[in-house]
């Protein structure tokens, strides 16, 4: 009886240990913006994501999540990330904005702890502070600045005044507007930055004018961009026929101002909820938790939690050089990625996509907003490897 005893304990004890090895418990952290300018394109709904990606992942409980408001400041977002890979949290995911994300970054190599950027648009993250942990998921201002201005000048708007935000997302987005003049045949004929939170766009919208240029080229997001397309309706630049550009625009920008101030406009988006059968179920289902569409960040945050654990869950290890590995070798698609592959550099590969904002009768539903126009496979979309900056891939 006794020896049967302990036979049973020790077949318990061996079965417990395969598990554990399969299936180890893993911790990771959604890091976003919560109360700022940002908030909708993250914050509650990316946490809401994540929850998502773990419930579909088949980890069940194996998964601890926890989630923090950056309160948009990089000093805070980095406390926050030392603070977590000290107390074992094995990835970060989502991290807007930019500046806030190379903060992050700098912890990530520090700790040789991964983090999964979905909001953040800077391209240093895998170029010049390419480090091996930062994973750039979603965009950068190489993809979505690029497209924008191909579509300007095929439309015969080859002047451009270009505004964009203060930082180094700001920066990037000009420069790869001057990058994108020069080789398609346009020319940027002035530029401003802004700070977070504008309220008064008079200024930068009369020297915008002033300029002389055919189009207004717009790199900034949330709610500075909402009320930024307000007030150039207001100065009656587009009555002019001057014509209004905007690198990016979300849904929920969308949602804020109205198809009838943003019709028309030309957009590049890495994800649309209601493109196809499969990411209208994935927008529904989400909806239902969140009372909102998933905007594409969003979308990038369960994709990335969802390859994440299947990569834990395949290599049985939180390990990120297993993990690293795995995620270089293996082809990913799911909801959000059509043709994923991860670059040495830590760029993820994915297909992008042109819109058109639909006007009020073309929209048949709430959150009815994009008609997508073109696909841009990913090898074109992004930097290709043997021109980027990275130390990793010299």
């Amino acid at each position: 009886m006794r020896v049967s005893v302990l036979a049973v304990f020790a077949t318990l004890v061996l079965a417990g240990n395969a598990a554990q090895a399969q299936d180890p418990p893993v911790k990771i952290g959604v890091l976003t913006d919560m109360t700022s300018v940002y908030a909708d394109y993250g914050g509650t709904g990316s946490v809401d994501a994540a929850k998502l990606a773990i419930a579909d992942s088949g980890f069940g409980d194996q998964v601890q999540l926890r989630s923090a408001d950056t309160l948009n400041k990089a000093d805070t977002a980095a406390s926050i990330a030392r603070e977590w890979f000290g107390q074992g949290v094995d990835a970060i995911f989502d991290v807007p904005t930019s500046g806030v994300a190379l903060a992050v970054n700098t912890e990530a190599a520090r700790a040789k702890k991964f983090v999964f950027y979905s909001t953040a648009i800077s391209d240093r993250l895998t170029e010049q502070d390419c480090n091996g942990y930062g994973i750039a998921w979603v965009w950068d201002t190489y993809s979505v600045g690029r497209a924008e201005a191909q579509a300007l000048i095929k439309e015969g708007k080859d002047t451009w005044f270009v505004i964009t935000p203060e930082g180094a997302a700001g920066d990037a987005l000009e420069q790869t507007a001057r990058e994108a003049a020069a080789a398609f045949g346009g020319k940027v004929l002035g530029g401003l930055h802004h700070p977070l939170n504008v309220s008064d766009w008079g200024s930068y919208l009369l020297q915008a004018r002033a300029s002389g240029a055919k189009a207004v080229l717009f790199g900034s997001g949330g709610a500075d961009l909402v009320n930024a397309l307000k007030q150039v309706r207001e100065f009656g630049l587009p009555q002019e026929g001057l014509a209004i550009g905007t690198m990016y625009a979300i849904n929920t920008d969308v949602q804020g101002l109205g198809l009838e101030s943003m019709q028309g406009l030309t957009v590049v988006t890495a994800f649309d909820w209601n493109r196809t059968d499969q990411t209208r179920a994935f927008g529904r289902r989400f909806y239902a938790v969140h009372k909102k569409m998933p905007t594409m960040f969003q979308a990038g945050v369960y994709s990335a939690v969802l390859q994440y654990l299947r990569a834990v869950k395949t290599t049985g290890s939180t390990d990120p050089e297993k993990i690293r590995a795995y995620m270089l070798a293996t082809p990913m698609e799911d909801v959000y990625l059509q043709h994923g592959k991860l670059l040495p550099n830590g760029r993820m590969l994915h297909d992008m996509f042109l819109a058109r904002i639909k006007t009020p009768a073309q929209s048949k539903e709430p959150w009815d907003f994009f008609e997508i126009t073109g696909t841009v496979p990913g090898a074109e979309a992004f930097r290709k490897l043997e021109d980027s900056k990275c130390q990793l891939v010299k």
